[in-house]
């Protein structure tokens, strides 16, 4: 089987947001938002906090399932608790109408260390890769979703704003261009790094 994530709007080196299904020793679903990494078309790495369930299922059983949608009560049910047992396929680990998704096994050690630089300060992840060994399509027009991308949105939508408000939301909406800024350069795709960059300079300019 020819596996290939640019398949489903994947492209090596970007990072995309995804639910991560997985399961433990009692056959108990777990769901949850996870970024995941692309390495190569058919390679993937994450990073996930210790003590989360996500990690113990998948240190124990080394396999899981990324499930792609743009559906945002999917993300925020699995995010503020469990997704509940009538969103998944019936005898399936995966998700209901999402639009794609594909099976994982990991490859080597689980290690866990800690990202020096990441504003999630001592706090421990499991950081792994894993083999993608199949791919389901449900949707033809599949597009990972990527956060750099809605950031770079919201850095618009406040740049239209920025010279009719206060002074305080003009303080909140620079503080904030310059988290929007680093998560774009931290996940974004080029385009979104240098869209980003040039909302920053036009910011410059407006303010002076």
């Amino acid at each position: 089987m020819n596996i290939n994530l640019k398949n489903i709007g994947i492209e090596k080196g970007q990072h995309y947001e995804s639910i991560i299904t997985s399961i433990n020793e009692k056959n108990e679903k777990n769901a949850a938002p996870i970024g995941i990494v692309c390495l190569k078309k058919d390679e993937i790495q994450c990073r996930i906090f210790k003590g989360t369930q996500t990690l113990e299922n998948i240190l124990l059983e080394k396999k899981f399932i990324v499930n792609i949608t743009l559906n945002p009560l999917y993300f925020t049910l699995a995010t503020i608790g469990n997704l509940p047992e009538e969103y998944y396929e019936k005898d399936s680990l995966n998700i209901k109408n999402v639009d794609a998704y594909f099976k994982c096994e990991v490859i080597g050690d689980i290690k866990i260390a800690i990202k020096d630089n990441d504003p999630v300060r001592k706090t421990e992840a499991g950081i792994f890769k894993s083999k993608v060994t199949e791919i389901i399509i449900n949707n033809p027009c599949v597009k990972a979703p990527n956060r750099g991308f809605y950031n770079v949105i919201e850095a618009l939508v406040n740049f239209t704003r920025v010279n009719i408000v206060d002074e305080q939301q003009k303080t909140f909406y620079l503080n904030r261009l310059k988290e929007l800024s680093r998560v774009v350069n931290k996940v974004g795709s080029n385009e979104e790094k240098k869209a980003i960059k040039i909302i920053t300079e036009e910011y410059d300019k407006k303010l002076k």
